[in-house]
């Protein structure tokens, strides 16, 4: 489902959404996002307010939204304006506004509007913006909230504030029944967590949070063990020893920490981290490349670099094989910068030989910018660049 859709129309899923704009923020997507804040959910949302709100004037409460400039707002400026439109209308003391936004939720539930809407991410906002003095009190309503919206953007500046104290409060959150708040812990902690803040102080050391990631590393939910390989992924990226001493301990505990160390070590598995490779059993000594044709050795901008190869197993035992291509894009100051995407990671029987075919998409996105001229491509066979070959980009 479109994450442009009308509120109350169908149920969203928030970390979809969320992911949705991580990996394809494009001006469509990103302006279609944007109009979740529509006339239709600040009518529907004003309905339910006036139930909920004794205060809420609902006139004065679209005044407040509809500014000159409301139109060009983007997704969180439109989601700022939204908590800063709720404000007067909540108790000046956040003790007491925690309440009310508790019993806004719960109305919210009852009208049947569905958790876990992008739209809510206000909610969270707000305890960020009005709650930030208020240790105790926000504690209280990030642990409801993220049961209604994830909190994990929210309670990244009171990790900045209150540092080992707010880390505490997680590990203790890592311990509780609901699923979303154990899940707030590992996701909230994250060192890098894409579309928001990051945590110098994590990045540099992660040990505070690795007791967090071990209580949730067998973990029923799904969703809280995805967060944890993400959060390890974060670590590799600064601490590889770290993770790679995660991977020897958990290894073989069950199916899902494994999955949960093989998805934690994607970045190191890229980079071609040798210790990595040796821990999955991915060598390359007894594996060839022959054949390799780039057939496309000249692209037009927005067609697609075509090639192909064959990859030989020249030994008669089964061969754990990750298979990879580098593209080496020309950047404007002329250098080449490496982007390495996965194509398999199978068996392959002994003597066997596959012959490989793929395209890569030149097509002009706002994410990426192309510069004609030369680029390299590479085929990685377990972590080794095997063959190069070049093509020119052209407009």
């Amino acid at each position: 489902m479109a994450c442009g859709t009308n509120l109350f129309a169908v149920p969203y899923n928030f970390i979809q959404c969320v992911n949705f704009t991580r990996h394809f923020k494009l001006h469509r997507g990103m302006s279609l996002l944007k109009n979740l804040y529509s006339p239709i959910f600040y009518e529907r949302l004003s309905e339910s307010l006036l139930r909920t709100v004794p205060s809420f004037d609902k006139q004065k409460f679209i005044s407040l939204i509809y500014t000159d400039d409301f139109q060009n707002k983007e997704l969180k400026e439109r989601m700022r304006h939204t908590t800063q439109a709720l404000h007067p209308f909540l108790p000046k003391d956040f003790s007491k506004a925690v309440k009310s936004l508790e019993t806004i939720m719960n109305g919210l539930r009852q009208d049947g509007s569905g958790e876990d809407r992008l739209e809510w991410m206000f909610f969270p906002d707000y305890i960020e913006t009005y709650g930030i003095g208020d240790y105790e009190n926000a504690v209280k309503a990030l642990e409801f909230t993220t049961q209604f919206i994830s909190c994990e953007f929210a309670v990244r500046p009171f990790i900045l504030k209150y540092g080992s104290k707010m880390i505490s409060q997680m590990l203790k959150w890592s311990l509780h029944k609901n699923h979303k708040v154990r899940r707030l812990a590992s996701e909230g902690s994250r060192p890098r967590l894409p579309w928001a803040m990051a945590i110098p102080t994590l990045k540099k050391d992660p040990s505070p949070i690795l007791p967090i990631l071990e209580n949730l590393k067998s973990d029923v939910s799904e969703s809280v063990r995805r967060s944890v390989a993400n959060s390890l992924n974060d670590i590799a990226k600064d601490h590889p020893q770290i993770v790679l001493e995660i991977a020897k301990k958990w290894h073989g505990q069950s199916k899902e920490t494994d999955a949960i160390i093989k998805h934690g070590s994607r970045t190191l598995l890229k980079q071609g981290h040798t210790e990595i490779l040796k821990h999955y059993g991915l060598e390359s000594v007894n594996l060839s490349i022959t054949n390799f044709e780039i057939l496309t050795p000249e692209v037009n901008m927005g067609g697609n670099l075509e090639f192909s190869f064959t990859i030989k197993n020249n030994q008669s035992d089964n061969q754990t094989v990750r298979l990879e291509y580098a593209i080496y894009y020309l950047k404007a100051n002329g250098q080449l910068a490496k982007k390495v995407f996965k194509i398999s990671e199978k068996v392959f029987p002994g003597d066997a030989a596959i012959k490989v075919h793929r395209k890569q998409s030149f097509r002009l996105i706002t994410t990426r910018k192309f510069y004609s001229g030369t680029h390299q491509l590479s085929i990685i066979v377990n972590g080794e660049e095997k063959v190069t070959g070049h093509f020119d980009l052209t407009e």
